[in-house]
């Protein structure tokens, strides 16, 4: 594991230490790996409860930086978007993406080696292929009854 670099706020390696209920704001916002994948439109098999992603995003997320162009006050834009918090992790986390920190964590697992944490760049979610810069679709381009055309396999 390569080492740590320090950000303000934030005590070394505290993902490894505290529990989720325990982390300050700032460390839980920093959990987030910057992959856009929880701002893909999600498909939820009603017989089965199994989720796919599609490639078709939120209207907020922006393509090049894969972050929520109007975070703080996105609620205002999609009322559906779901504030993921260490309290409503368990009852979200079926539709988490596997790569995704929150539900990592949650789970017991480590963060992966390309996390901007680990590394100290947000750069490294990018280049480890994990996001999906570049790649996505707006959602008010696509019909909604034709989202199972966009469906991606999560690696």
């Amino acid at each position: 594991m390569s080492a740590q670099i320090p950000r303000k706020g934030l005590r070394p390696n505290y993902w490894q230490r505290i529990a989720l209920t325990d982390m300050t704001p700032a460390e839980w916002e920093a959990l987030c790996d910057g992959c856009g994948k929880c701002c893909l439109n999600k498909l939820e098999d009603p017989d089965t409860g199994e989720v796919a992603l599609t490639r078709i995003a939120c209207r907020l997320l922006d393509d090049a930086t894969c972050l929520c162009a109007q975070y703080d006050i996105r609620r205002q834009f999609v009322p559906e978007c779901i504030a993921l918090t260490p309290q409503t992790i368990e009852q979200n986390a079926y539709w988490l993406p596997q790569s995704c920190a929150y539900k990592r964590l949650w789970q017991g697992d480590p963060l992966p080696d390309w996390h901007p944490l680990i590394t100290g760049d947000p750069e490294t979610v990018h280049q480890a292929g994990i996001s999906l810069r570049g790649q996505t679709i707006p959602e008010f381009e696509v019909d909604e009854e034709d989202w199972e055309d966009y469906i991606i396999e999560e690696d």
